[in-house]
């Protein structure tokens, strides 16, 4: 017998089980399971198959579906893209939720299996409950909302389709030039139906990362300009993390003396006491590391996209006297902002540097001027995170709070709106999988579904989620979902009542504050409630309090650290501070004209930041 007859839903889930992946530590598992929430669409035909294997791969529920997908996504970034889940849904509103979730998977370059439920594909009923017609075209269906989004996407028409796209999904889940989300939309119909399909595709798949080297030409010309340059700098990204290349990149930078600066998903890349680590970068950055940039000969971005926060909109170094060198794996990326590109794996591209530049080494009063600038950059933050005495205390105090009474291998988890930016700063990374923060797509509500995911990858570590009143607003069920399943997380809430990153923002580009804070929405005369963000997680089953101040607050984390449940506290804090970092810009268009004389003002000055850039 060459073959089993199974339904496509069957055969997905049994095809999953048999994928692993071969890394340092051995032979794992590449899916851990699965979040669902079912609905019509997949409750019949993807239910029955994630029920008779509940037990090699477990079904998670979660109360949200664009929830469940961001911890999914954060469950992957944690693990570092080697191990990842599937998510599905129900056809209609419960798939457009996911679609918000796959454009952060795929800004952010993280794996994702989607699996949304679709209507009929034989149309026989149609037009079905929650059925979206398209009058000129009867193919479409919402899940087509996933094409922009995805990776990878495919619309299963017939069970035996599985067989050439599964082995495309996973090529595409775990290439690290590709990687990102996959979409495999499904009608209700067809995972229920079934096909002989071959015992072959149900074979045990080992899978390796790939590691491209560099083209030699390549390697000699950046080695070269390496060698001239007496003031490198490096910029770490994200793929220095996914490529495994952080203890690569600490022996480089310490033995070469070459300051290493951070994007968001590069952070952590060195320990923060590190010699050579000047923190983050651009916008966000520290005086350090941006200093470092303006004066550099040579940057060497590697694994990194150069976000226009990282470049400060390409203002941050000159373009006249810095050679920028790209290290990338994807050529995409590695040409960029008319970069000289290495392509190549990180860590492969680190140490093939590592030999050949032996007996080169960065100006010592270059290492000497970074290591001065960290020691001035220490004193800010020393400054800026002490604990507040009188009024309102700022974003900053209540991180230097959290620091003080984290342990070295605790989690921050963080995502939009101010907090990612003063956690670049001012967070003190012990290694790489203690800062999570989702800043590729800046998707508020991802915050306490990524501490979720994080737990659930990292069960041995406290997570601490920090996130602002705005983005708890929006998305905060996946609390009660980590209480139901017991991965504790702890939750710190900064009410500065209203999104006070953009009212600021808002002020900076001479507008009048206006429907960010809740103050100044449109509202009864009594002005917007007082929400008791306590009393509301307390109801989700989460043990919570409110604190008035930073002492209050550190004595909290202590209750919150001995708890064995979920914990939220909540703090009010300051809408209007926040930490320097020098004369960084962000390129936010003002208005050519208005009658606002303050707008015109910041007008003027946004046109003379704009002389800064190239073109």
């Amino acid at each position: 017998m060459t073959s089993i007859r199974l339904t496509t839903a069957q055969a997905l889930v049994r095809y999953l089980q048999q994928q692993y992946l071969q890394t340092d530590n051995g032979i794992a598992p590449i899916f851990a399971g699965c979040f669902a929430i079912f609905g019509h669409g997949n409750v019949s035909g993807l239910g029955e198959a994630l029920y008779q294997q509940r037990q090699t791969f477990p079904t998670y529920r979660a109360h949200n579906e664009q929830g469940m997908a961001h911890a999914a996504i954060a469950f992957a970034k944690q693990r570092q893209r080697q191990q990842m889940m599937m998510c599905t849904t129900s056809i209609g509103p419960g798939a457009i939720n996911m679609v918000t979730a796959a454009g952060l998977a795929h800004a952010n370059r993280l794996p994702v299996l989607l699996v949304p439920g679709d209507i009929f594909a034989n149309r026989t009923p149609d037009p079905v409950l929650q059925q979206i017609e398209c009058f000129g075209d009867p193919t479409i269906s919402v899940n087509d909302c996933f094409k922009p989004v995805s990776r990878f996407f495919d619309r299963i028409s017939r069970p035996e389709q599985l067989i050439n796209s599964l082995p495309m999904a996973m090529r595409t889940l775990l290439d690290p030039v590709d990687c990102g989300p996959v979409t495999l939309a499904i009608p209700q119909d067809v995972q229920s139906e079934a096909f002989d399909f071959p015992f072959s595709l149900f074979d045990k798949k080992i899978h390796r990362i790939r590691r491209p080297g560099a083209e030699q030409q390549e390697l000699e010309q950046v080695i070269e300009l390496i060698k001239q340059a007496s003031k490198p700098l490096i910029i770490a990204g994200g793929g220095t993390k996914y490529s495994l290349a952080t203890d690569a990149l600490a022996n480089f930078a310490h033995h070469y003396h070459i300051p290493v600066a951070e994007t968001q998903a590069g952070k952590g890349s060195l320990n923060w006491q590190h010699p050579m680590s000047m923190g983050g970068i651009g916008v966000t950055g520290t005086l350090a590391a941006n200093t470092l940039a303006r004066e550099a000969d040579i940057i060497i971005a590697i694994g990194s996209r150069l976000q226009d926060f990282t470049t400060e909109s390409r203002t941050l170094f000159s373009q006249q006297n810095t050679t920028l060198v790209q290290i990338n794996v994807g050529h995409f990326d590695a040409i960029k902002q008319n970069a000289v590109p290495l392509q190549a794996d990180a860590k492969t591209a680190i140490d093939s540097l590592a030999t050949a530049l032996d007996g080169w080494r960065a100006d010592a009063r270059w290492s000497d001027r970074a290591k001065q600038l960290k020691l001035q950059w220490q004193d800010t933050y020393q400054q800026v995170t002490k604990a507040n005495t009188s009024g309102l205390p700022s974003d900053a105090q209540v991180l230097g709070a959290i620091k003080r009474q984290a342990a070295a291998d605790d989690v921050i988890v963080c995502a939009a709106g101010g907090l990612p930016g003063e956690l670049h700063k001012l967070w003190r990374s012990e290694d790489s999988g203690s800062y999570h923060v989702e800043y590729g797509f800046s998707c508020m509500g991802y915050e306490i579904a990524g501490g979720l995911g994080v737990k659930m990858a990292s069960p041995e570590r406290e997570v601490i989620v920090v996130v602002g009143d705005g983005s708890y607003m929006m998305m905060n069920s996946e609390l009660a979902t980590s209480v139901m399943m017991g991965y504790k997380i702890i939750v710190i809430l900064l009410d500065n009542r209203g999104y006070g990153c953009i009212n600021r923002l808002q002020m900076a580009t001479g507008n009048e504050p206006f429907n960010n804070l809740l103050e100044n929405c449109y509202s009864v005369d009594d002005g917007a409630p007082k929400i008791n963000f306590a009393g509301h997680a307390s109801a989700m089953g989460a043990q919570a309090e409110s604190v008035k101040s930073i002492v209050e607050l550190e004595q909290a984390l202590t209750r919150a650290r001995a708890a064995s449940t979920s914990y939220l506290i909540a703090i009010d804090t300051d809408p209007y501070i926040t930490t320097g970092n020098g004369e960084s810009w962000w390129d936010v268009a003002v208005p050519q004209v208005s009658d606002s004389s303050k707008v015109e003002q910041a007008h003027q000055r946004y046109q003379n930041n704009k002389r800064k850039q190239p073109y």
